[in-house]
């Protein structure tokens, strides 16, 4: 089987990794790339935005299935485009991807599947802000109705915060917020695949959004994150199946619209019970580093059966027992002002760490000096976003893939970079998360 992935980012390096190990899988193809990618994969110099581009590439290659890794081309109608030329396609329409496109038509989708979610008030302007606000009361959360990379939430209990926030979203794009009621309780993220009609879940994760250690700092796209979660109800996928992926499911295929795909179900387990924070169209970065991490069935087969209806027909999935944790290495400045071109070193020794695999997000090769004048004898790997690599450690326990992946993180010299030291701490402390 040869597959196409698309997008850039450690959520697509995790994907593009674990597709090179499947026996089934004769060869990798990414539009476009990183250059961590390059090990295991053909790079096309492709715009991942462009649908017309992506179905071309998909058709002159003759690959067996596209994956689209990102929010943004799904958005985009990039699927759709691969559907239209005739290829199999992991990923939702982009009329279904509204789903994470826009907070109001996934909390409409929401209100008319039954699924338990946070108490909405979609505004589009300031003084509906400020009612709305005043409505719920503190801690107040403000989102932006569409696509922020994972840094369109607000949670605070300064007003002015939240005002100053919801003022800034519709300056951007003067479409809406949606503010809602604050959820109690520790967040969980789980994926669950669907091919419009069958859903298989995979296992949760908790991902660690703030910027710094005890959550503290702006909110990120995610700072790290692990799994299995120790704390968890024994049932707790179970739940999220039946109350919300299976009943979300229907209702878009109800619409006219199947989601064919990954439904991202952004979960808080409230004193209240279970609800949905929000839901994303696609792989969540950087859960999908471990939740990939700890899969033993062979990745391609299940995805090219979601993209052909025939998720009913699968074996259930097998789940290694091992632990994951996933670290973050972010560029100085990120989130607010995220610094570039910074040379990354150790990188062979990271990699080579016992238990540990690391992944590539923002990173690119520089083949001139630091003026961009004199060729260089080597290209130099240097950072290239705000989240730059993704460090990956396996082990028995939750303790064990923590100190791998630290002792790989400290070998890893990025100048001004900043990590969370605090990455799955609390669970392998057996503490229960607040």
């Amino acid at each position: 089987m040869e597959i196409l992935v698309v997008g850039t980012g450690a959520r697509e390096h995790a994907l593009v990794r674990t597709l090179s190990l499947d026996p089934d899988v004769s060869g990798v193809h990414v539009a476009p790339g990183n250059p961590g990618m390059a090990q295991q994969a053909q790079l096309h110099d492709v715009d991942p935005l462009d649908g017309a581009a992506v179905a071309a590439l998909a058709t002159s290659l003759g690959v067996d299935l596209v994956v689209v890794g990102p929010e943004a081309p799904l958005v985009a109608g990039v699927a759709d485009a691969v559907r239209a030329a005739g290829v199999p396609v992991f990923g939702p329409s982009a009329q279904a991807a509204r789903l994470e496109g826009s907070k109001a038509f996934a909390k409409e989708v929401m209100a008319a599947a039954g699924v338990p979610t946070a108490e909405p008030r979609v505004a589009t302007t300031v003084d509906e802000v400020a009612a709305a606000l005043d409505t719920f009361g503190a801690p107040y959360v403000v989102k932006d109705d569409g696509l922020a990379a994972g840094k369109g939430v607000v949670v605070t209990s300064d007003r002015d915060e939240a005002l100053a926030h919801a003022r800034a979203c519709l300056e951007k794009d003067g479409a809406a917020v949606v503010v809602e009621e604050y959820l109690d309780g520790p967040e969980v993220s789980l994926f669950v695949l669907s091919d419009g009609t069958d859903v298989v879940p995979l296992v949760p994760a908790q991902d660690f959004k703030r910027a710094f250690d005890g959550d503290a700092g702006p909110n990120t796209g995610g700072m790290g994150a692990y799994s299995p979660l120790p704390w968890a109800p024994d049932d707790l996928v179970e739940q999220v199946v039946e109350t919300v992926a299976r009943p979300t499911v229907a209702e878009m295929a109800r619409r006219g619209t199947p989601f064919v795909g990954v439904l991202y179900c952004g979960l808080a387990l409230t004193s209240k019970g279970l609800r949905v924070v929000e839901f994303n169209a696609r792989f969540g970065d950087p859960e999908t580093q471990v939740v990939l991490a700890r899969l033993g069935t062979p990745l391609a087969g299940v995805l090219l059966a979601a993209a052909t209806g025939r998720l009913g027909e699968l074996e259930p999935l097998h789940w290694r027992a091992d632990s994951a944790v996933t670290v973050v290495v972010a560029a100085h400045g990120y989130p607010a002002d995220p610094r570039t071109g910074d040379p990354i070193t150790g990188l062979e020794a990271a990699d080579t760490a016992p238990g540990v695999h690391v992944l590539h997000a923002g990173t690119a090769w520089r083949t001139t000096d630091a003026v961009g004048v004199n060729p260089l004898d080597d290209p130099l790997l240097v950072s290239a976003g705000g989240r730059v690599l993704s460090v990956v450690g396996v082990g028995e326990t939750l303790a064990e893939a923590r100190r791998a992946a630290y002792v790989a993180v400290d070998q890893l010299n990025l100048a001004g970079s900043h990590h969370r030291t605090d990455i799955a701490l609390a669970a392998a402390e057996e503490q229960q998360p607040v």
